[in-house]
């Protein structure tokens, strides 16, 4: 997160207290924090609403305008946790884990412990690059919170240099298995268009023009589809990777939202009841760092939700 950020609140979050909403909002800037860290920042002044310092039992209205501005951080202390990983492939230079869902890829603010680099650096006994952000060791990459998959580290600062260069560069393979709402109107298809933050709710990403969207791609087609139409069962390969991007696609270019997201849909109303978000991160392919001719390619076995969309699987 930036020193400052400035929010306007929406209508969505309207009447709600201002340190239950805070958390949200940053929630959409991809940070998370607790609530009991938001009402300190609030007391401490670091948090403003309508450019006035308030209590964070103060409700907001549509508009008001929210300004958060992060203190002074002491250095984060990362620590090494002994959290199970199901591991791909490892050697010298890099780790291809199966993430499961609901473990976050990086410590943050109010996050500190339990995420996926505190397992990386108790299984690798702290050899992961440091040539990222202090917070994020070897982290080249990112799943969401709710997806699982096919995940690469580094441990050798080489590692990190080339796996960056091959993920900004399009070099890398990325295939994802979704199950979504309804069914495609076009069973194959490419998506392209930009994507960038929501201009209301912060916690989204959306379609946007240019130049507040980024340029996002996404090939997909259709694998099975349920007699009644409720469900597809898709496969994705991305060649530009935007926070949210297939989530994105998916609901506003497909108008066929995934199941079990609860940020783009409307999981109550979906007929089909699922136990998580319904996107795996299936295979990721690349150079390896050490010699470029050989193709490391990875699968990670499907999560049991997915066993009865997938034939064959």
């Amino acid at each position: 997160m930036s020193d400052s950020l400035q929010f306007l609140i929406p209508e969505n979050q309207a009447g709600k207290r201002l340190d239950a909403v805070v958390p949200v909002l940053l929630a959409g800037e991809q940070e998370t924090v607790s609530r009991s860290v938001i009402q300190s920042w609030i007391r401490e002044g670091h948090v403003t609403l309508n450019g006035g310092k308030v209590k964070g039992k103060q409700t907001v209205a549509p508009g008001d305008s929210v300004q958060v501005s992060r203190p002074e951080e002491k250095p984060l202390e990362l620590l090494a946790e002994e959290i199970p990983l199901e591991i791909l492939f490892e050697d010298d230079d890099l780790i291809v884990i199966n993430k499961p869902v609901g473990i976050v890829v990086h410590p943050g603010a109010g996050n500190t412990t339990g995420t996926l680099v505190n397992a990386l650096l108790h299984h690798c006994k702290g050899r992961l690059s440091r040539l990222a952000d202090e917070d994020r060791p070897g982290i080249v990459h990112r799943l969401d919170k709710d997806t699982s998959g096919c995940l690469v580290a580094a441990k050798s600062d080489r590692a990190y240099t080339s796996l960056v260069a091959q993920f900004s560069g399009r070099v890398t393979e990325k295939h994802y298995l979704a199950v979504v709402e309804g069914v495609p109107a076009i069973e194959t298809g490419r998506i392209e268009n930009q994507i960038g933050r929501h201009p209301v709710n912060r916690q989204k990403m959306s379609v946007r023009p240019k130049p507040e969207g980024k340029t996002a791609i996404t090939e997909y087609d259709v694998i099975k589809e349920d007699s009644d139409r409720k469900w597809a069962s898709v496969h994705c390969r991305i060649l530009t990777g935007r926070t949210h991007q297939i989530r994105v696609h998916m609901k506003e270019t497909l108008s066929c939202p995934i199941l079990g997201d609860v940020i783009y849909a409307k999981v109550s109303r979906q007929k089909t009841k699922v136990d998580r978000l319904m996107l795996h991160a299936r295979s990721l392919s690349f150079a390896h760092p050490a010699d470029a001719s050989q193709k490391i390619e990875i699968e990670a076995p499907l999560p049991e939700s997915f066993l009865q969309f997938f034939p064959g699987d």
